[in-house]
């Protein structure tokens, strides 16, 4: 039961949130700095999210086939892949490790 209490809480804190996001008058959110910011947020976001999912196994930090596969992922992104390609060379070079490495 004390999930969903946490669950309920976290939901209205995020509406509550959005709500305050709404009510910020106009020329506030129209400085530059701020336009900037909220730019930068989502990418920020996002690198965490991976970074904690490639080196993270539980509570333990690990560096195994996903990094290489990371790493694979950057140099398809400087020669301007396409983000299905990347994915893709990602993947297969995670799998072609853990196939020739299995202890990774």
């Amino acid at each position: 039961m004390t999930w969903w209490w946490a669950l309920l809480g976290a939901g209205v804190g995020c509406y509550l949130l959005k709500l305050a996001g709404l009510s910020v008058p106009a020329h506030v959110l129209e400085r530059p700095l701020v336009e900037r910011i909220a730019d930068l947020i989502p990418v920020a976001l996002l690198a965490a999210l991976v970074a904690v999912q490639v080196f993270a196994t539980g509570a333990h930090l690990t560096i195994d086939a996903r990094a290489a596969g990371l790493a694979a992922a950057v140099v398809a992104l400087m020669l301007r892949a396409p983000f299905l390609v990347v994915v893709v060379v990602a993947a297969l070079t995670a799998a072609l490790l853990r196939l020739v490495f299995p202890a990774w």
